[in-house]
């Protein structure tokens, strides 16, 4: 696979080059919106992976590069890591699709397999979301808000699912059967009205389309 990394701060930047190409990646790295824009019409990476916030303003000009990406070359997966929870941000990352597309923070990336992962499932048009963004999401309160007829264990399904993770990965992180899981998911789809699909990354835009609404 090949990955892009658009990140200013030189030794996060040649870390990452390290940890992907030690996981078999080809990597370019750049630190401009510009530069990122130039390799992935270059190079056409699998997935580029992208700081929010880069120079010269430090605004938003990755999220701005990250959002043209998305336009202009839908079969590049995109996964922000920034510093920072901007749920507004994110779900403009969101807005057309939870294919291909990912937003984690740094400082709670504790596990560099998980986030191989992560970067691999962006890849092959899955999905990565940071638990926070899911978790604050789902806290949001509306008065016809359909989660609230879910039970505890659903909504920790329903969060694990918008997270990216698959039915065998939720059953594993919640010391569950299978068969348990399917079930949650069933019984979501169908308290939510949305329909069951066959894809994670599926399930994932179905999921995150609810909560945008």
């Amino acid at each position: 696979m090949r990955a892009v990394i658009a990140e200013d701060n030189v030794l996060l930047r040649e870390g990452l080059v390290g940890l992907l190409q030690a996981a078999d990646f080809e990597v370019f790295g750049c630190q401009t919106a510009g530069d990122l824009l130039l390799k992935v019409r270059s190079y056409s990476p699998d997935v580029a992976i992208v700081d929010i916030r880069l120079p010269p303003t430090h605004s938003d000009e990755g999220l701005q590069a990250a959002l043209e990406i998305r336009a202009e070359h839908p079969s590049v997966g995109v996964l922000v890591l920034s510093q920072y929870l901007e749920l507004g941000l994110a779900m403009k990352l969101l807005a057309d699709s939870a294919e291909g597309a990912g937003y984690l923070l740094k400082d709670r990336i504790s596990d560099v397999a998980d986030f191989i992962a992560a970067v691999r499932r962006v890849a092959e048009g899955g999905s990565a979301i940071d638990p926070i963004i899911v978790s604050t999401l789902l806290s949001k309160h509306r008065d016809d808000d359909p989660t609230d007829a879910l039970t505890p264990r659903e909504r920790e399904v329903l969060v694990l699912m918008a997270e990216g993770r698959s039915n065998q990965g939720i059953a594993d992180k919640l010391v569950i059967t299978l068969r348990a899981v399917e079930k949650y998911v069933s019984s979501i789809f169908g308290k939510l009205g949305l329909p069951s699909a066959s894809s994670d990354s599926r399930r994932v835009l179905a999921v995150l389309l609810y909560l945008r609404s």
